[in-house]
């Protein structure tokens, strides 16, 4: 059995691509999905939950940190046009899944990039970054990530994070609470959470 995670740089199981679709912010998408990648089967409730909950500014850059195939950044630059969308996943074949489903979806407003999170997007002025991390790496992974994207946020600019609320939510929101002026929940459902970290 292969025993790879979704957040491997290069997934060695067999192609096999599928598709399917789903309601985001009132539309319908498509996304191809892929063996390998993370949630291929559909959507998952988080993830949902999470590019749902959004609050979307009309414009200025937005980073989707660990975009998978691509529905929260694909979902959010399809509302809003003038949004600058970077989206980035360490998962090579989810990035390219990404890029193909903003096709796909007649969304040309993304920039998907390959690569180690802030690695491949240094920039420092994001308006919002939105994430559903990956909780199986462990919060010696995923708790340093969030504190380095202060660094990559406007002034003022927010952090949103989902995270299944017995899979470590009330020690994630006391990390948050450590390094940004405000953590508040602003999205409950199918038991998780979506926080919002104000920098």
């Amino acid at each position: 059995m292969n025993n790879e995670h979704y957040f491997t740089p290069q997934p060695t199981s067999e192609s096999a691509s599928r598709e399917i679709t789903a309601r985001l912010r009132g539309e319908e998408y498509r996304f191809v999905t892929e063996a390998g990648v993370f949630s291929r089967s559909r959507i998952d409730p988080g993830t949902r939950l999470l590019a749902n909950s959004l609050p979307l500014p009309e414009q200025g850059k937005m980073l989707d940190l660990g975009c998978g195939y691509g529905p929260v950044g694909i979902a959010a630059a399809k509302e809003q046009p003038k949004l600058e969308v970077v989206m980035v996943d360490v998962n090579q074949r989810a990035a390219e899944l990404a890029k193909l489903n903003a096709r796909l979806n007649g969304v040309t407003n993304v920039d998907v990039r390959s690569g180690e999170d802030f690695q491949v997007a240094p920039e420092q002025d994001f308006v919002i970054i939105a994430t559903n991390p990956p909780i199986r790496a462990g919060k010696r992974v995923i708790y340093p990530l969030l504190t380095r994207a202060k660094e990559h946020l406007v002034p003022g600019g927010i952090l949103y994070v989902v995270i299944r609320t017995r899979q470590g939510a009330a020690s994630m929101e006391k990390h948050l609470e450590t390094t940004y002026s405000r953590v508040e929940t602003i999205a409950r459902g199918s038991g998780y959470r979506v926080f919002a970290a104000y920098n």
